[in-house]
């Protein structure tokens, strides 16, 4: 060991917290000329910096730290961390702060370095706890010791609630999990709390203090760093937990430990308390006894490790740090994450190529002394200092490009409090590099970039640190409150919210909606001391509302969202239209974390409504089997929300090949001959969601309402455009819009029809689309079908055959006329047997694709309200039937009128006309591409041509039955007869 005795004097000032021992070894190195002082902390450095800096000036004091370098060219005095001091200055005076961590785990063997080694010309101190006067006295002769008392007394206060923690206080947790979830409560019930922790940078941490210290917030939560030289005006400690993780293990807090962080509190004459809070057990008599009378064990071991190294190879060197020692104060350190990383790295075969000589071994060294700041494993933090130590090898420099990368990763200020803390923990990495004298061309470049990255990031942390745990309004008003205690506001069963007896106003949802009957003075303090009993309801409101099920919300036609009968949010647009954002309706007052889960709970609904009700075409949207062109068709349904006219992706339909069909109609696409659409999304509550997402892609002022469920037709409104009635599962056709679905139904029944001769309108045509006669006629003529007026005379029914002679054919034929008609979408809602699928267009170039099997009779659908009832009538007798005038009726034949190629239309042309003849001059074929169904038109079977309609009479009339005149649908089943 070097003998120090003839290097000036040296002293060790010791004695418990607020004896003024910092303050002592200020004034003493001021004396002399140069001076260095090495403390535990970067914050308390940063701490001690500013005070000698306002006392001498800035152009004399140098701040040397692992991540931070200001050396002026005159400097005299030198405030470092205890690792950074710089060795071999020479100064007159030098003292090492907190020496008693010398007994630390993981950095005594550092301090127990600077004791035995670092001195200064005149004059040494070391400051600390008493319990090292006997380590001192043996390892450090002649040394002269100096006893400073407490200058306030410290009393144990027992346990207190969080609640009820008095002003002025310090709750001290060992977790951020912990200090997070304090503070949390803290800003429910105080207003806020400052946050102080060690691995915030200084410039956070004065930030959050400043907080604290100007009365903002009445409580700080911190971690033990407050227990390390931080003076702050803190008049009680309460310990939240008594076990922390040492880096190893969960152990717990010695008695020396506690007392070292409750000794914070009272500030000079002033005195402090302390106790526990939380769930921190109350502390023995005997260890609260001992921490107020400044009774501890003294230290009876030293951490220490070889300071003599040997670089003549890796081998030698691990075995010198490793070397033991034989006095009996010391005991050798445990291995350090320098030692580990020098271990990974020297047996890696890249690594040991390089290492040469001493100069490349000592070079690796300084490497692996790089902290590992990010606290990631020590496999990657050993990776990092790998491709490091080949830059400075091979280059002699880290590139200025690579490094720049690395720096440019953290140099963002967006994200919630972890994350900015990790980016933090990141750039002191590379702050730590840019320090390094010879390591980067341009130091004072990237000295100067990396402070402003952690500048930033410093700035960013304290602004979401005091988002999260600071409520500023409710801070100020707990400061009036105080002023005039009988202040209290109150919530009842109502949602009415009083304030000393006086109604306020209400809550409504997470919305306040106050009287304006106040002046406003007084209605800014009633409103602060509303909103501060409202807190709590608006938290244990998004407590229920964050647990409860999707069935307690709705959605309405105007993208409001309901929770019960409260408005509590609504839809806006989203990055996609099928992903909506729920905006939710909360008071700002109420806090971050209410609107943030308020907003939570309503996204995960919407977005389950979403996936739920459009789960067909999300699944098409999915799945990676469709490609190509199919793959365009489903885009195309995602962008209309599963509803696409067949005139504007006609062309993509017919390059489509039977295979590529069979890959949408696995998710339910049908291809109608107007329409490609997914049938299961005609159903009202996917119309709706539909109707709504389509409003808000469009950035509409007002949603469009959704039709009526179960109509097959609507009026054709000439409020709403055509796109409207589309994404309502209509189209438009004469003075109404027909459902889709129904109208695909409608076409397969006019595919029978000769519609180049001319057609009868058939019961089941009325029947499917539930209009009149004349109706009927307006919409066909809405499709480009020609019609034709024409009068008759009436046929009466043939007399009803006796049951018993009755044929099954016949039977099936006596359909009953006042059979109840649907009321939902059974045509979208389950597979049609009848349904067809593609239709071909005017194109000879199409696929030919299936014609419907023959089914049976759909079942009749609801009639409109505007269907005119017949006139009653009573039955006729046989003689005045005899005598009558032959009574009339009107008809109509429908013929389709052919439109000229290219005009609107056009592609539909080949779907409409029954007798026409597809492009390719086939026919259409069957469901499995077999023969085709019916037999050409056309005398001798042969084709007739498109553009040649020819007049033609409908089919003989059967006698028709007697008319009912009590049932308004007696016209229907006539023509069911006669059909």
């Amino acid at each position: 060991m070097q003998d120090m005795s003839n290097r000036g004097h040296v002293a060790a000032v010791l004695g418990p917290t607020n004896t003024g021992k910092t303050h002592y070894a200020i004034e003493r190195m001021l004396a002399h000329r140069t001076g260095v002082i090495g403390l535990p902390l970067r914050l308390l450095a940063r701490e001690v910096y500013d005070k000698i800096v306002a006392l001498r000036g800035p152009s004399v004091v140098a701040l040397v730290t692992g991540e931070e370098r200001i050396v002026p060219e005159r400097t005299q005095y030198w405030v470092c961390t205890v690792e950074a001091m710089p060795t071999g200055l020479g100064a007159d005076f030098l003292a090492i702060d907190e020496i008693q961590l010398c007994a630390d785990l993981e950095r005594g063997h550092v301090f127990t370095d600077r004791l035995l080694h670092a001195r200064g010309l005149h004059e040494t101190l070391f400051l600390g706890a008493d319990t090292m006067r006997s380590a001192i006295a043996a390892l450090v002769p002649r040394c002269q010791f100096m006893r400073r008392e407490r200058f306030s007394e410290l009393v144990y206060a027992g346990s207190k609630k969080i609640s009820r923690m008095p002003p002025r206080s310090a709750i001290v947790g060992f977790s951020v999990e912990n200090l997070y979830a304090t503070a949390e409560l803290l800003r429910r019930q105080k207003g806020g709390a400052a946050v102080v922790m060690g691995a915030l940078s200084p410039r956070t941490r004065n930030a959050q203090v400043e907080l604290y210290q100007n009365g903002d917030v009445d409580v700080l939560v911190a971690t033990d760093a407050i227990g390390m030289g931080l003076n702050l005006d803190i008049r009680h400690v309460a310990f939240s937990g008594l076990r922390k993780f040492d880096g190893r293990r969960m152990r717990d807090l010695a008695p020396n430990e506690l007392a070292q962080i409750a000794g914070r509190a009272g500030r000079h004459t002033q005195a402090g308390t302390f106790g526990v809070t939380g769930e921190a057990p109350p502390l023995e008599d005997g260890l609260a006894q001992a921490i107020m009378e400044h009774r501890f064990a003294p230290v009876r071991k030293l951490q220490w490790r070889n300071p003599d190294l040997d670089f003549g190879s890796v081998a030698r060197l691990i075995a010198s740090l490793e070397e033991r020692t034989e006095d009996e104060w010391l005991t050798r350190a445990r291995e350090a994450d320098d030692l580990m990383a020098l271990k990974a790295l020297s047996g890696r075969p890249d690594v040991a190529d390089r290492l040469r000589d001493a100069r490349d071994v000592r070079l690796l060294w300084d490497v692996c002394r790089i902290p590992d700041f990010r606290g990631i494993s020590h496999a990657e933090h050993a990776d990092l200092l790998g491709r490091i130590f080949e830059f400075l090898h091979d280059t002699g420099r880290v590139p200025d490009d690579w490094l720049a990368r690395q720096v440019k990763r953290i140099d963002r200020t967006d994200g919630d409090i972890d994350t900015l803390s990790k980016r933090l923990a990141y750039i002191r990495t590379w702050t730590y590099v840019a320090q390094r004298r010879g390591w980067v061309d341009d130091e004072s470049h990237w000295r100067g970039a990396t402070r402003a990255v952690e500048d930033r990031l410093s700035d960013a942390l304290h602004g979401a640190l005091t988002q999260r745990f600071v409520d500023r309004r409710t801070s100020v008003l707990l400061r009036r409150l105080k002023q005039k205690e009988s202040l209290v506001a109150d919530v009842n069963e109502m949602g009415e919210v009083t304030v000393e007896g006086q109604v306020l106003g209400r809550i409504e949802g997470f919305r306040f909606r106050q009287d304006d009957t106040a002046s406003p003075d007084e209605a800014k303090t009633l409103r602060q001391a509303a909103m501060a009993a409202l807190r709590p309801e608006f938290h244990l409101r998004a407590d229920r509302m964050y647990n409860a099920p999707d069935t307690e919300f709705d959605l309405t036609e105007q993208g409001g969202l309901m929770w019960g009968e409260m408005a509590v949010g609504k839809l806006v647009g989203g990055p996609e239209p099928l992903r909506p954002t729920a905006e939710a309706f909360v008071e700002e007052d109420a806090g971050a974390e209410i609107i943030q889960k308020v907003q939570r709970r309503l996204q995960h609904y919407v977005d389950r409504r979403v996936a739920a009700q459009f789960e067909p075409l999300l699944a098409m949207s999915r799945d990676e089997t469709i490609t190509g062109l199919a793959r365009g068709v489903a885009f195309r349904l995602v962008e209309g929300f599963g509803i696409v006219p067949r005139t504007e992706i006609a062309e993509d339909i017919k390059a489509l090949d039977q295979d590529a069909r069979g890959l949408l109609r696995k998710h339910g696409v049908r291809f109608g001959q107007f329409t490609i659409f997914q049938p299961l999304l005609l159903k009202p509550a996917p119309t709706r969601l539909r109707l709504v997402l389509w409003g808000l892609s469009r950035n509409m002022d007002e949603l469009p309402d959704s039709p009526p469920p179960g109509l097959v037709t609507i009026p054709n409104d000439t409020a709403h455009d055509r796109e409207y009635y589309t994404m309502a599962g209509y189209r438009t056709a004469g003075t109404r819009a027909i459902r889709i679905d129904m109208l695909e139904r409608l076409a397969d029944m006019l595919r029978g029809q000769d519609s180049r001769g001319g057609f009868e309108a058939s019961a089941d045509m009325l029947s499917i689309t539930g209009l009149t006669l004349e109706q009927f006629a307006d919409l066909m003529a809405g499709l480009g079908y020609k019609a034709e007026k024409g009068e008759r005379e009436k046929v009466k029914a043939a007399p009803a055959p006796e049951p018993a002679a009755t044929t099954a054919p016949e039977a099936m034929d006596e359909t009953p006329l006042n059979t109840a008609p649907p009321t939902g979408l059974e045509g979208a809602d389950t597979p049609d047997p009848a349904a067809p699928t593609e239709i071909p267009g005017d194109s000879p170039a199409e696929t030919p694709v299936e014609q419907p099997q023959e089914t049976p009779t759909e079942p009749p659908v609801e009639m409109p309200d505007d269907m005119p009832p017949e006139a009653p009538q009573s039955p006729p007798s046989e003689a005045s039937q005899a005598d009558a005038p032959p009574e009339t009726e009107v008809f109509y034949t429908f013929s389709w009128v052919p439109r000229r190629r290219g005009g609107a239309g056009a592609s539909e042309r080949g779907a409409h006309g029954g007798g026409g003849k597809p492009k390719g001059g086939r026919r259409p074929q069957g469901k499995d591409g077999g023969k085709p169904q019916g037999k050409p038109r056309g005398k001798g079977g042969k084709p007739r041509h498109e553009d040649k309609p020819r007049s033609f009479t409908a089919a003989p009339k059967k006698k028709e039955k007697a008319i009912d005149p009590d049932n308004p649908f007696a016209a229907l089943a006539a023509l069911k007869d006669r059909s």
